[in-house]
């Protein structure tokens, strides 16, 4: 038996290496989407789940196995609903005019090398936003890119500088009302919509902006940044932890240990 299971294995052709080939790259794509935000941990729970499934379904152990049995059968309509901005992002890179053309451009811009963020304009901006009382709302990406918030707003592609920040966040301007993204040195888009957290722990003096930025720490790995209209005070948000009432200094040191 097991020399029959030896000899099926050395029947590997050519069209099994070009299977494992195209399956590590649906694999690579699949992650590149999903690195850095909260769909990754749940693709991984997901896979450790299917896998303890196997393990009982070997050992025999038939209660347990049936009840994890239920969940595997109806895994792929969770993964439909569940990944649903994830998927809707690969088949727009699918549809894409030039797909292997975009996906040389994001493999060469993988191994570029990550520019530092600009983290003395972008404190220097609050601190004068918080002396003028002026909201603003700042999002610095940290491994993903953040494609679904910045397709809600205006690309504006700007080397990040305290002066612009403060123009964008200025009460007159159009572009004011949203969060402005920031990816390495870039200032990539303003005006982004993000999702709200529905938690019920948050402090009632906390308004829109600050659970936004609650919101959007919990689903992208990123660092969010709040200037109180109401009080000018200042506040970072990371995984969905918030901290209020921080000055220019202690923004700066943490800014400095969180992107490092």
């Amino acid at each position: 038996m097991n020399t029959l299971l030896f000899l099926d294995f050395l029947k590997f052709t050519f069209s099994d290496i070009i299977d494992i080939f195209m399956v590590g790259v649906l694999f690579y794509f699949l992650f590149r989407l999903m690195r850095g935000t909260a769909a990754l941990h749940i693709f991984l729970g997901l896979l450790a789940l299917y896998l303890f499934w196997k393990v009982v379904v070997i050992f025999h152990l038939t209660l347990l196995s049936e009840i994890l049995g239920q969940f595997v059968s109806v895994g792929i309509i969770a993964l439909i609903i569940v990944f649903q901005p994830e998927i809707r992002q690969f088949l727009l890179f699918i549809g894409s005019k030039n797909p292997f053309k975009r996906a040389n451009f994001l493999i060469w811009k993988e191994k570029r090398g990550k520019q530092k963020v600009k983290i003395d304009r972008i404190v220097n901006a609050c601190q004068k936003m918080s002396q003028t009382q002026t909201g603003a709302l700042i999002l610095i990406a940290k491994e993903n890119k953040m494609e679904n918030y910045i397709s809600t707003g205006e690309i504006i592609n700007a080397k990040t500088s305290a002066e612009l920040i403060e123009t964008i966040f200025f009460k007159n301007t159009p572009l004011h009302d949203g969060a402005l993204i920031i990816i390495q040195q870039t200032m990539v888009a303003a005006r982004c919509i993000l999702p709200v957290s529905q938690r019920s722990d948050i402090p009632s003096d906390m308004g829109l902006r600050h659970r936004s930025a609650i919101g959007a720490t919990e689903t992208a790995d990123c660092i969010a940044i709040v200037v109180s209209e109401q009080t000018g005070a200042i506040s970072h948000c990371c995984e969905g932890k918030i901290t209020s009432h921080v000055t220019p200094a202690d923004l700066k040191t943490y800014l400095e240990t969180a992107l490092t």
